[in-house]
């Protein structure tokens, strides 16, 4: 258990945290925050879901630059980012912040292409590293996250709603890069019978 794959159980571990400021209102009043008003809840959920990305960052970071990848790591790190994004997401349709059909069209893109890395692995084949469009993907679906679950600060002294335009741009490279990874893997599921 190296320090790449213990920060992603910690990231797996925060999940549930996160839910519990998200579904608990425990009455701890609002806060103004860089031109916007959200609960305590809220900005303590965003607060831990900020960490939790940070250490996605971090671990793929350290497990190259320090040779610690594991086949462990190379399964649970994706998937405990999966796992985050999609609570996340969830949450936010769930509280009307983000349209139910954008994050059904974003989950459905997350399943399908994890569902294909499986079948590229059990082939022998090897997994792609992110391209560029899942990379603005993963950046646009952070953003989004954070900036809906914040109300939108700082942009919102201009009624920007940052949060819902990188949710758009999130879907347009979801869609994208969904398309891009199915072509450049083509030979893994068109045999098909």
């Amino acid at each position: 258990m190296n320090l790449p794959n213990k920060l992603t159980l910690v990231r797996i571990i925060l999940i549930p945290i996160f839910m519990i400021f998200m579904s608990i209102n425990f009455h701890l009043g609002q806060v103004q925050f860089l031109g916007t008003t959200i609960s305590w809840e809220y900005l303590i959920a965003a607060v831990i879901f900020v960490v939790a990305a940070l250490t996605d960052l971090a671990d793929g970071k350290i497990a190259r630059s320090r040779h610690l990848v594991t086949n462990f790591g190379k399964f649970m790190d994706p998937l405990a980012d999966k796992m985050l994004v999609l609570t996340a997401f969830i949450y936010l349709a769930a509280h009307q912040q983000a349209p139910a059909w954008v994050i059904a069209i974003i989950a459905c893109r997350e399943l399908l292409i994890t569902t294909l890395r499986l079948l590229i692995v059990e082939q022998g084949g090897q997994v792609m590293a992110a391209q560029m469009p899942g990379k603005i993907k993963t950046t646009t679906q952070m953003l989004a996250i954070v900036f809906l679950l914040l109300n939108d600060p700082i942009f919102s002294y201009w009624h920007l709603p940052f949060g819902t335009i990188m949710l758009y741009i999130c879907l347009i490279f979801t869609v994208y890069s969904a398309y891009d990874y199915l072509v450049q893997n083509k030979q893994y599921y068109s045999d098909f019978k």
